[in-house]
């Protein structure tokens, strides 16, 4: 079946919201209903912290809202997602961090360099504290607000031959998000970046138009990327997290007493989602290797030395981009996260 074209699903969409009209006047009589869009599986960390929310905020106002949840890219691809947030067709989203730098905020690729959060303490540091809010706001003249920072967790290297040091990866093809940051850091270790929405990467694993990829292990099982990998390092060489974002005039249409209810879901939301983040990381390598399908490999202390010696000085190079405060900044959170 040939799928729809972005530009007549928005047409659909349209009329299906009855225009977008949005105000507390619309919502006064109606059932409201928040359409939030994610691109991973039902079962992965973000998708199981979005079902909470779906729960929660349904119970939190009576029934008054009903969040339809579209998991695995099948409402938007990535590229599709943000736009359609912005034109309102879909009222919430949960994209990766790597997202904004392409809409020209440039700040939120801090978190795709690599080795710059020693641990998810450090992580949480920054995005509850001033810096997130600072980010936060760069949001607004957007027409979209930031509601929350979900983890996803640390990126594990995967590939069908072993990635032990940075020489391993000359001239492999590496599936990275469409992030500067990112693609001058497979560069760094001599690999060919690929920028490819998530929905499409394990069919390009399969026919080879990808050799390997990163992301946290959950999403490496949810997705069954490792049944055509068979090599993952354990690196942890960098964060992979999401932003749960509203379109802005939805928001603020909103009657106060949901809006309060809607927020204090996403706390809660945000709270059990976090916390399963890392045991779910755990539990998919586990199952991983449990399959015999994939060798699991942990670099070794001169192993990572050189992955550092390789990647450490992207930090510096995208002081220029980023902004060598705010890079700074992270530094002063996350060493106050190790003394603690």
């Amino acid at each position: 079946m040939k799928q729809t074209p972005f530009a007549v699903k928005v047409i659909i969409a349209l009329v299906a919201c009855g225009l977008l009209m949005v105000g507390e006047n619309a919502f006064a009589q109606q059932t409201i209903v928040l359409k939030f869009s994610h691109v991973v599986a039902s079962d992965a960390p973000k998708g199981k912290a979005a079902q909470r929310f779906k729960e929660l905020a349904e119970k939190a106002t009576n029934g008054r809202v009903r969040v339809e949840l579209y998991s695995n890219s099948t409402l938007y691809k990535d590229k599709e997602e943000l736009e359609a947030l912005q034109l309102g067709v879909v009222q919430m989203l949960a994209p990766s961090l790597a997202k904004f730098g392409p809409l020209g905020m440039k700040e939120f690729e801090v978190f795709d360099l690599p080795y710059i959060f020693p641990d998810l303490q450090a992580v949480h540091r920054v995005t509850e504290g001033p810096i997130g809010k600072k980010l936060f706001n760069k949001l607004e003249s957007r027409g979209i607000i930031g509601l929350a920072y979900w983890d996803n967790g640390f990126k594990v290297m995967s590939a069908n031959k072993p990635l032990h040091l940075p020489s391993d990866f000359k001239m492999l093809k590496m599936r990275v998000q469409s992030s500067k940051v990112l693609d001058v850091q497979m560069r760094a270790l001599g690999a060919y970046p690929q920028a490819l929405a998530f929905s499409d990467v394990v069919e390009a694993l399969k026919t080879g138009a990808v050799d390997g990829t990163e992301n946290p292990p959950s999403n490496l099982y949810t997705q069954k990327m490792y049944e055509v990998q068979k090599n993952i390092t354990v690196s942890n060489h960098g964060y992979l997290g999401y932003v749960v974002i509203v379109n802005k005039k939805f928001w603020d249409g909103l009657p106060w007493d949901i809006r309060a209810a809607l927020t204090q879901a996403m706390a809660e939301a945000t709270k059990y989602g976090n916390k399963i983040a890392q045991d779910e990381n755990t539990a998919a390598l586990a199952r991983i290797k449990k399959t015999g399908k994939t060798a699991i490999y942990y670099l070794n202390d001169d192993e990572g030395a050189a992955w550092k010696a390789a990647l450490l000085p992207i930090q510096k190079g995208m002081e220029a981009r980023i902004g060598k405060e705010l890079i700074d900044a992270v530094h002063l959170e996350t060493l106050g996260a190790q003394i603690d």
